[in-house]
């Protein structure tokens, strides 16, 4: 950040009174601009054991699959954003179940969370998706997987078998050069 997004004034990177951390702060009109983690929403949609997985077609990592997610938008809660995340990038509506996953992805700043879901309609590619399709388990593309989260949640769901088993946690602290994010 370089200006303030209220008043437009140059910016500076300070510790506020009574905070512990610096923050970018307007010293013209005292707003503290807070930068957080930014919230992935997304689902696992199963129907009849298979489940329904999206083919890229935005980076990043185009032309991989994923589980439709995507970011949360203002207004919303969490089940509603992976349901219209479904909807966006596989033309899919689905009943949001329980919330099964959540990843720490803190080298991007990012928080991720997966619900299991019942596929409830008829799907195809939306504007974000190359494809759609339906797999059956043995069948999942593991090697092209567009995102250590998804991987992370499509195996807790895999290894879960539809039980619950509790909410899965997973820390992504450091990227390496051979992950996707």
């Amino acid at each position: 950040m370089n200006f303030c997004s209220s008043c437009g004034t140059t910016i500076v990177r300070k510790t506020p009174d009574g905070d512990t951390r610096e923050r970018w702060v307007c010293e013209s009109c005292g707003i503290v601009h807070y930068q957080n983690p930014k919230i992935v929403v997304g689902c696992i949609p199963e129907r009849d054991g298979k489940i329904l997985l999206c083919k890229r077609a935005i980076a990043p990592r185009y032309g991989f699959w994923t589980a439709p997610a995507g970011f949360m938008e203002l207004g919303e809660d969490i089940a509603t954003g992976a349901a219209r995340e479904t909807l966006e990038e596989a033309c899919a509506e689905v009943e949001i179940g329980r919330l099964f996953a959540a990843v720490d992805v803190i080298y991007a700043g990012q928080l991720h969370l997966f619900f299991m879901a019942k596929l409830l309609s008829d799907f195809s590619p939306g504007d974000e998706s190359l494809d759609v399709a339906l797999f059956e388990i043995e069948d999942i593309p593991w090697d092209d997987l567009a995102f250590l989260s998804n991987r992370f949640a499509l195996e807790k769901y895999v290894a879960d078998g539809g039980r619950d088993n509790g909410l899965h946690r997973r820390v992504f602290e450091k990227k390496r050069a051979e992950d996707p994010i």
